[in-house]
């Protein structure tokens, strides 16, 4: 994994509701074709997707790392996002460990 700021300013959707992260993600995302970025913002999302720019979220992270075996459960994660103000509906969390096999 690299870290690093955009070199060029790739012509994006004037969208004003993005906010700066999004953007600079996106901006990234079209200079390296193949990427994959973290999105959880929904209009951030939609946008990607109209740019055909692979993403996926928070929970879809943490579930992948669960699988993986490189933590041992989804539940304390959810828990310790929602004390951060994470928002996750109580039926987004409930499908998401039922996924991970951890069913409340």
């Amino acid at each position: 994994m690299e870290v690093r700021s955009p070199t060029s300013r790739p012509a994006l959707p004037l969208i004003n509701d993005l906010g700066p992260g999004e953007t600079e993600t996106l901006m990234l995302a079209l200079e390296l074709p193949g990427s994959s970025v973290l999105l959880d913002d929904g209009l951030a999302r939609r946008v990607a997707e109209s740019l055909e720019i692979e993403f996926t979220g928070t929970l879809g992270l943490l579930l992948d790392a669960k699988n993986k075996g490189l933590i041992p459960s989804l539940m304390p994660r959810l828990d310790q996002l929602q004390t951060l103000r994470f928002r996750l509906s109580s039926q987004l969390r409930s499908i998401f460990l039922e996924l991970a096999g951890e069913n409340e």
